[in-house]
């Protein structure tokens, strides 16, 4: 377990590991050594199993299979049954802006930093492979049409915090606060009946060669729920002065026009944060109008 450290700080314990391709930390209020590193192991365990099962970036996983069938029938385990009909919430609720088929997307869009902008023939000849009203479910069998696939990269990583919240809090009553990459579950109020201190990001901190020093634009307590952050401080593209963020518009296959640089949501949990953070974005300049209807604690940069 070479990724794997442990640190006790004033009061509590910091797990720290690498999982869904960043920086994964579980902040636990306790000073019992032992418990700690029990449980910075289990989150670990967990993150990488939801990893390996639902990356797309695998050749021997679900999604993979799912993908693979090539128009066929396929049946799947109650896990990725309840992904996928999160996902057709998420999708119907939306009005189709949320699509897990638009994955395929990245085979002309590479957020890297760098400054490749595909020309329009590339992004069109993807739209009719984008369209989840185009797949069969009824659980538990899925149908893609050939050619199409899904991605849960959308909602994975924040599916993956909200896992490993409920797996530490049933094995410890200490207050826990579980950091996937920025996105966060904490798990009640620590000892002395004070949240967990978060920071969001400034994004005017970190050079458009995505590097720099991280700073907080502000700071606020966090007891019990989820947060999630969306925005283009870190995969964007830049090209001729213009900064294109990585949430892409299905319908289009292009940024969204008019998004923040950044939404932070605050939910119940990290999944429901996520969601509404990515919504948000896809809401282009009607962004706040957005949040404001859904009636929850958001900060939004632009």
């Amino acid at each position: 377990m070479s990724d794997f450290s442990f640190e006790q700080a004033k009061g509590y314990a910091i797990c720290r590991f690498r999982a869904m391709a960043g920086p994964c930390e579980i902040l636990i209020d306790t000073e019992d050594e032992p418990l700690s590193r029990r449980l910075g192991t289990l989150a670990r365990e967990e993150a990488l199993r939801v990893e390996r099962k639902f990356s797309r970036y695998r050749d021997d996983n679900i999604i993979h299979r799912i993908n693979a069938a090539r128009g066929a029938s396929f049946e799947v385990d109650g896990e990725t049954a309840a992904l996928i009909d999160y996902a057709d919430a998420c999708w119907r609720l939306s009005g189709g802006l949320f699509d897990v088929t638009s994955g395929v997307l990245r085979r002309a869009w590479r957020f890297d930093g760098g400054d490749h902008v595909p020309d329009q023939a590339t992004v069109a000849a993807l739209l009719p492979l984008i369209g989840w009203q185009r797949v069969r479910w009824t659980k538990p069998l899925i149908e893609l049409p050939l050619g199409m696939e899904i991605d849960f990269g959308g909602l994975g990583k924040e599916y993956a915090v909200d896992r490993c919240a409920r797996l530490l809090a049933a094995q410890t009553a200490a207050s826990l606060l579980v950091n996937f990459c920025g996105d966060l579950c904490a798990t009640g109020a620590r000892r002395d009946g004070r949240g967990w201190v978060i920071g969001v990001e400034n994004p005017d901190s970190v050079t458009d060669a995505g590097e720099g020093a991280r700073e907080a634009r502000l700071a606020f307590e966090l007891g019990r729920g989820g947060i999630a952050t969306s925005g283009d401080t870190h995969r964007f593209v830049l090209r001729d002065g213009r900064r294109y963020g990585h949430i892409l518009d299905p319908r289009t296959g292009w940024p969204v026009a008019g998004a923040p640089r950044s939404v932070t949501v605050a939910g119940n949990t990290c999944t429901q944060a996520g969601i509404l953070a990515t919504l948000a974005m896809l809401h282009g300049e009607g962004a706040e109008e957005f949040l404001e209807s859904e009636g929850v604690r958001y900060w939004c940069l632009r």
